[in-house]
């Protein structure tokens, strides 16, 4: 009999539909909530997406996977409830919570909270710590959605579980040493990261979207041409970046589809197709995942972006690291055609606009000018000696956000101007920005010059990490860097290269914090709030104490 090896995870729900998406361990037909499915191969494990229609809106219904006619989630000895497809009621001022994160590793949940080596001990796991809150909390306190920005697993620092198999089948003796190698390693670290039974009873019972970052692949990835031309030396590197992009699209990307979307896409109709076939999909994946990757060297890309809609909510999820293109002799943080269809994406997004962005787009306005400037003497600002020094520190300093791809960030600051002017249909109350990556969780609010008309306000909100705090050091360097003297230094280095000052103004209004956090948006009719958890010790009453809580309108 089969049996699963990872999941359920819910994915994608609206009012009459839901995805259900298992790992098992064998060829098997999956059912869930009477919808079946075959399971499909790629290089010997086996996965399916169940496509559930028909549901009624506004309806709460437990769910079980049935695999082969027999009951293998939730298991008959379970502690957990049953899982629920919870679906909208489809009314434009239905209430919509969104919980969000990112950066999180996959570390044992009890003290001292280190892997058996005794490495960095990281905390307390915020997403473990709220599943916790849910089983005794009423249902109707429960978000109803979870956004996972960037960094689920990391390939460059890896999990206790992961090490040991690496430790078993290869050893660590040559590169990538005990970092993920190929695709068949990225199981096993997606393995670890959602097992943990409290992990996987929330990943079943809540919607989730994701989008990946640099440390789902490697530290630093597409920072630059320069970058990935070294990378492309490396032997280890071509089998790191074909698994990884494939382990990405079987394991979160493939979820974060709708159903319309699924029907329109060609690689998920070839893997049905070679399903149904009874062929094993991995040259297919391997194909894909290569032409995703040359993306970056001017190639025909993927689109990784995506967008789901909650009544008046709408989130749009960019991709702002696999669709880099760096090669094309106009850095761009997405390809032309990708951004044309963000920007079709945000017309009439009626009350809520929510811009998700693993990298911040408004960072605190020291580091965003350092940059900037960054960027410009590595386009020859300060002469071409200076070039391979700005290269350097551009890789060293992991200076690869928004701000250093200036073009693509006036862009797109230009096109939230013109939403929030109404110029795309009418104006949002908010537009929010969800980001990740920088391991401290902020708050702030961006202001436009009056002659724009923008009627929205528009915000950056970032939760990092979920479970990966930074070291002390970079924490006080990152506090100053909100500073008025942080700010005024950053300036006059941006200055001296030639940077433009940008047309809108923002601070650091809340934060920063470096704590394992967690953040929820609370959206009603035209009203916003914000609030950030932070994660108390595993023996607490109360395994989250809110730290932030702000009205946005």
């Amino acid at each position: 009999m089969a049996k699963l090896v990872l999941g359920p995870l819910l994915r994608h729900v609206d009012e009459t539909s839901a995805t259900v998406w298992v790992e098992t361990d064998a060829a098997c037909e999956v059912s869930v909530l009477g919808c079946t499915t075959r399971t499909f191969a790629v290089a010997g494990h086996h996965y399916a997406l169940v496509v559930c229609g028909g549901l009624e809106p506004g309806t709460t219904t437990p769910y079980a996977v049935v695999l082969d006619g027999e009951t293998a989630y939730p298991e008959a000895d379970s502690s957990f409830p049953a899982p629920k497809v919870r679906t909208r009621t489809g009314a434009g001022d239905e209430p919509f919570r969104l919980l969000f994160g990112s950066c999180r590793v996959a570390r044992p949940h009890v003290p001292p909270y280190t892997d058996a080596k005794g490495d960095k001990a990281v905390g307390v796991d915020a997403l473990h710590a709220y599943g916790r809150r849910m089983l005794t909390a009423e249902e109707p306190e429960w978000p109803d959605a979870v956004l996972l920005v960037g960094d689920q697993v990391y390939a460059d620092e890896v999990s206790p579980e992961t090490v040991a198999y690496i430790e078993r089948t290869r050893g660590t003796e040559k590169p990538p040493k005990d970092g993920v190698a190929d695709f068949e390693e990225y199981t096993v670290l997606y393995r670890e990261a959602w097992s943990d039974p409290t992990i996987r009873w929330v990943l079943a019972t809540l919607p989730t979207a994701m989008v990946f970052d640099d440390h789902d692949i490697h530290d630093d990835w597409n920072t630059s041409a320069v970058w990935r031309r070294h990378m492309q030396t490396q032997s280890w590197w071509a089998a790191r970046i074909e698994g990884g992009l494939m382990a990405y699209w079987l394991y979160q990307h493939l979820g974060n589809l709708s159903p319309k979307a699924l029907a329109a896409d060609e690689m998920w109709a070839a893997v049905q197709q070679a399903g149904a076939e009874g062929a094993d999909c991995e040259q297919l994946l391997r194909e894909f995942a290569r032409r995703a990757d040359a993306e970056a060297d001017g190639g025909k890309g993927v689109r990784w972006s995506y967008r789901r809609d909650y009544g008046d909510v709408r989130l749009l999820v960019m991709d702002s690291r696999g669709g880099r293109v760096l090669e094309s002799g106009e850095r761009s943080m997405v390809d032309p055609a990708e951004w044309d269809w963000i920007v079709e994406q945000t017309k009439d997004c009626a009350s809520h606009l929510l811009l998700a962005s693993s990298l911040p787009v408004f960072l605190p306005p020291a580091i965003h000018y350092l940059e900037a400037w960054n960027e410009a003497v590595c386009d020859g600002a300060w002469g071409k000696r200076w070039t391979e020094w700005g290269e350097k520190i551009r890789q060293g300093a992991d200076l690869e956000h928004w701000a250093a791809f200036r073009r693509s960030w006036e862009r797109l600051v230009q096109l939230v101007s013109d939403v929030g002017a109404g110029k795309h249909g009418p104006a949002p109350a908010t537009i929010t920005f969800l980001g990740g990556d920088v391991h401290f969780s902020y708050l702030t609010e961006a202001h436009f010059p009056a002659a724009d008309g923008v009627t929205s306000r528009v915000f950056q909100a970032v939760c990092s990490p979920v479970r990966n705090p930074i070291n002390v050091p970079i924490q006080l360097g990152d506090r100053f860097a909100r500073t008025p003297v942080g700010r005024s230094i950053g300036r006059l280095v941006a200055r001296s290269a030639g940077v433009p000052a940008p047309k809108v103004s923002w601070g650091i209004d809340h934060g920063p914090r470096f704590d394992n956090e967690i953040a929820a948006l609370e959206l009603t009719g035209r009203r916003a709030l914000f609030r950030l958890e932070k994660a108390l010790p595993g023996d607490a009453a109360e395994p989250l104490e809110t730290v932030l809580e702000r009205q946005l309108s």
